[in-house]
């Protein structure tokens, strides 16, 4: 399989303090590549780097096998963005944006732009101003599928919208890739969608990658041991990856979720969710 992005030692540095990386990634095309973190955590400085909006210190990136700083044009032609925040000015309606990208990307397809206006009920005359934030966030989903890129990158794509409209736009995403020769980098703080549709999970916490697996794999085999406070000093500590200790019970993270269910006759193990994951990883105590 091929790598869509390739990022070696790659390192960022703000004047508060905060440094990402390194962060060594490989990429394969084909997937949809679920970012997950805590705010401030290093995700959209990550996918602003493989933009080149942001400036890296040191490291490489290479998409599509080519460097950004040197086919910046190239590149952008087959790479699709959609930010967190709109990018369009609100008195435009898709009308507009049709002859405004239509001047940026040379792929910019009129007619897959319109069907999908007319697929997600958009009308093609309504300004951006007396649209919802759910219709906002389809236009910019669907411009951005509209000059037939490559590759996705999508921060928040999903946030503040309803359960209808984030199961359409998932399902979107899910059409785009059928051909495994497209990818999606979504990053997301509703990990339920990822749970959804990721082939993988690219973790990240305090600007280092905490955990990169598939999804599958994760939910399969991570689990949350339950006990009471009494019965916390019977599990083996190297069984521990973190917990929590509750008013009335423990909750732990373990790996193995199959092997400990059998050695834990006698405690609940569950399934665990990726929010679940997050939240132990993190704020969990990891000190036995």
């Amino acid at each position: 399989m091929k790598n869509v992005i390739e990022i070696k030692n790659l390192k960022k540095s703000y004047k508060d303090n905060f440094e990402l990386g390194p962060i060594n990634l490989n990429i394969p095309s084909g997937l949809i590549i679920g970012l997950i973190g805590e705010n401030g955590a290093g995700k959209t400085t990550l996918l602003k780097s493989i933009l080149n909006v942001v400036k890296i210190n040191e490291g490489s990136i290479k998409i599509f096998n080519k460097d950004f700083k040197k086919e910046e044009n190239i590149i952008k032609e087959e790479i699709g963005v959609v930010l967190d925040n709109t990018f369009f000015p609100e008195l435009l309606s898709p009308n507009d944006i049709n002859i405004i990208m239509k001047g940026i990307y040379k792929n910019f397809d009129s007619n897959l732009f319109f069907k999908y206006l007319k697929d997600f009920n958009l009308n093609s005359k309504t300004i951006i101003k007396e649209m919802s934030k759910g219709m906002r966030k389809k236009l910019e989903i669907i411009t951005a599928l509209s000059h037939h890129p490559k590759l996705l990158i999508l921060d928040e794509p999903t946030s503040g919208l309803d359960p209808v409209v984030r199961d359409e736009i998932l399902e979107l995403f899910q059409t785009f890739i059928n051909d495994e020769e497209h990818s999606i980098i979504f990053s997301t703080h509703i990990t339920s969608d990822l749970e959804k549709i990721a082939d993988k999970i690219i973790f990240i916490d305090n600007g280092k990658v905490l955990l990169e697996d598939e999804c599958q794999e994760i939910l399969n085999n991570y689990g949350i041991l339950k006990c009471s406070l009494e019965e916390f000093d019977k599990i083996d500590k190297d069984d521990i990856i973190s917990y929590k200790k509750n008013k009335y019970n423990c909750e732990i993270l373990i790996n193995n979720r199959s092997k400990l269910k059998k050695k834990y006759k006698d405690f609940i193990v569950d399934k665990v969710t990726l929010e679940e994951l997050m939240v132990l990883m993190i704020k969990g105590v990891k000190e036995c």
